[in-house]
Parts: C-alpha cells; sequence; structure tokens
C-alpha cells in the first residue's frame, strides 16, 4: 500500500536570491516556481525526516518553493520511478537512501536503473542505527547476546522494518559475522516493529535512532549497540557492536538525486544548495541528535560511491536471501 503526503515547506523567494535560478533559461526559471522533493517512506521516517529539515533552506537558496511528496512502496522504488522519469529542469529531486543501491540487486525487474537513471547531486548525511531488545531479556551486552544466540540457535526472533532495508541487512551482517541464527520477522514498517521490541513480543531489532531515542532514555529499549565503527557522540555510553564483534561496521546513508540528463550548470547549482543547506545550525545539529553526520559530498564523489555501493549490497543480498515483500 502506497501512502502520499505533500507539505510546503518553503514559501517565496528571498529578496536578492532572483539570479540563483537553476540554470535554465531565463523564461523557463519563471516558469517553474516549485521544486519537489520525493521521498520513497511515509512522513516521520528518517528519509522524511532529511528532506523536512533541508527543505526550507534549500527553498531560500533556490529562490522558490519546495514540496516534500512522499510516495512510499515498494522500498522507495515508487518516489524513485517518479523522478527517473521526469525531465532534469530541477522540478523533480528525489532524497533517497540506502535502499537505492540495495534494490539494484534485490529486485529483479526495476522500473529503472538506479545508476544510469539519475544524477547524482551530493551525499547529505550517514546515520548509524542500533541494536536494541527488550530490557527484560537475560542478555546485557553484544557478547553476551552472541553467546545466548549460539547456546540456543532459532530461539530468538529479529523484527525486520523493511525486507532488504539498511536496518536489515545489519542484522544479516551481525548475523553473518557472529555466526548465529536468528529468526527474521517481518513488519511493515520501523514503528510497528519497535512496539512489539517494547512490548515483549519480540525480542530484538536493529531500528534508527530516529525511531528508539526517546524509548531508550526512557528505558523502555535496552540499547546493546550502535552500528558504527566506533562509539557515537550523543550516546557514549552505547558501545559499539565492532568492540564485540571486531570489524563489524553498517550505517545508512542518505543522498539528494536528480534525473538522468541534467546541465552541469544545474547540477551544479543543486549541488552546492543542498550543501550549503547541511550547514546550517539546525540541520546539522537535528542529524548529530539522531547519532548521524552530515556529508555533503560533490556530485562526482557521491556518484562514485554510489557505483560501489551498488557491488557492496549485493554481495549481502545475495548472502541473506532476501527477496521484497
Amino acid at each position: 500500500m502506497s501512502f502520499k503526503r505533500r507539505t510546503i515547506l518553503s514559501g517565496t523567494a528571498a529578496a536578492g536570491l532572483s539570479g540563483l535560478t537553476l540554470g535554465l533559461p531565463l523564461a523557463r526559471a519563471q516558469t517553474l516556481s516549485t521544486t519537489r522533493l520525493w521521498v520513497g517512506t511515509a512522513p516521520g521516517g528518517s528519509t522524511d525526516t532529511i528532506a523536512r529539515e533541508i527543505a526550507p533552506e534549500l527553498g531560500r537558496l533556490l529562490g522558490r518553493q519546495v514540496i516534500v511528496e512522499n510516495r512510499s512502496g515498494a522500498g522507495g522504488n515508487l518516489a524513485a520511478d517518479a523522478v527517473a522519469k521526469a525531465a532534469p529542469d530541477g522540478a523533480n529531486l528525489l532524497v533517497s537512501f540506502t535502499g537505492h543501491t540495495i534494490n539494484a540487486s534485490l529486485y529483479k525487474n526495476l522500473p529503472f536503473d538506479p545508476i544510469a537513471d539519475f544524477t547524482p547531486l551530493t551525499m547529505l548525511n550517514t546515520s548509524t542505527s542500533v541494536l536494541v531488545c527488550h530490557p527484560g531479556q537475560p542478555y546485557k551486552t553484544v557478547g553476551e547476546l552472541i553467546d545466548f544466540a549460539r547456546r540456543h540457535p532459532g530461539k530468538l526472533s529479529m523484527g525486520l522494518g523493511g525486507i532488504g532495508s539498511s536496518v536489515h541487512l545489519a542484522g544479516e551482517a551481525f548475523k553473518m559475522q557472529a555466526k548465529v541464527y536468528i529468526v527474521n520477522i517481518p513488519y511493515r514498517g520501523t514503528s510497528p516493529a519497535v512496539a512489539d521490541v517494547v512490548a515483549g513480543n519480540l525480542e530484538m531489532m536493529f531500528a534508527p535512532f530516529v525511531n528508539t531515542r526517546t524509548l531508550i532514555q526512557a528505558g523502555r529499549l535496552r540499547a546493546l549497540g550502535v552500528t558504527s565503527p566506533k562509539r557515537v557522540a550523543p550516546f557514549p555510553d552505547i558501545p559499539a557492536i565492532a568492540e564485540s564483534l571486531p570489524g563489524y561496521s553498517s550505517q545508512a546513508w542518505f543522498g539528494l538525486f536528480g534525473p538522468a540528463r541534467m546541465a552541469p550548470d544545474l547540477v551544479k547549482r543543486v549541488s552546492d544548495a543542498a550543501r550549503a543547506a547541511l550547514r546550517s545550525d539546525s540541520v546539522r545539529k537535528r542529524i548529530e541528535g539522531d547519532a548521524g553526520e552530515a556529508v555533503g559530498s560533490s556530485p562526482e564523489e557521491f556518484a562514485a560511491f554510489v557505483k560501489a555501493d551498488v557491488a557492496r549490497w549485493a554481495q549481502l543480498v545475495k548472502y541473506s536471501g532476501a527477496t521484497p515483500d
């Protein structure tokens, strides 16, 4: 089931910014008063959050109204398809996430090419996830969890906020490296899975901090470890999983794409505006508060990363045997 919601986030152009058009002929630029940021998830998740954080500043810098357009479903592919088929004029952009490169191998018949049909503009930020469990579970550390799982193969269950998502594959990487068998329980979204862990109906899951931070702080979830190679500043008391499982690392990323064949000047202007938006205090603090890190890579750097990431995730998708819902 898809969900569509539109929110206007930035109003009219600020004075003095009329010269920062999207690199189009003047007549065409004047007819484009709106940019849509397409998001392939429902409102409230990590991808939606970063889109709504950058939208006001992006709109100010581009001198236009910016709208976030949610079209969830098919692992983000519905929104991606809308942008892939849009004109390369800057009116439709995609705020996507790790699923963009995972889906290249997860889905066998995509209606678009995740590389050829898009123009990478900038990586917005990376995000660390956290392994959480119900506070009543007998294991209090990652090491104790691994030991318990090895002694009781198949007894534990792990919630999946989405098949093929970055947190799903974070769990697969964990199980592969720890050599444990934990049963996957798929959910249609992260929130219902988190709710079941809180209720004690599910033992554990990997989840974004945006969905778990307040529950961890309230003691309703036990945080066992973060997926980054080292501990993160906002939560210094939560160990890195790598402290118990050397070499483990799994982080999500979020990025801005346009349709293929965007003009070089347009690519530069939109990328520069997005990177400037990331430097604003409010955006940076929100990203860091959710255990993330603002990136702001160049279009060339982001394009190279996307190509390499497609190959990296293909190996783990094959190992996991994951297939779409």
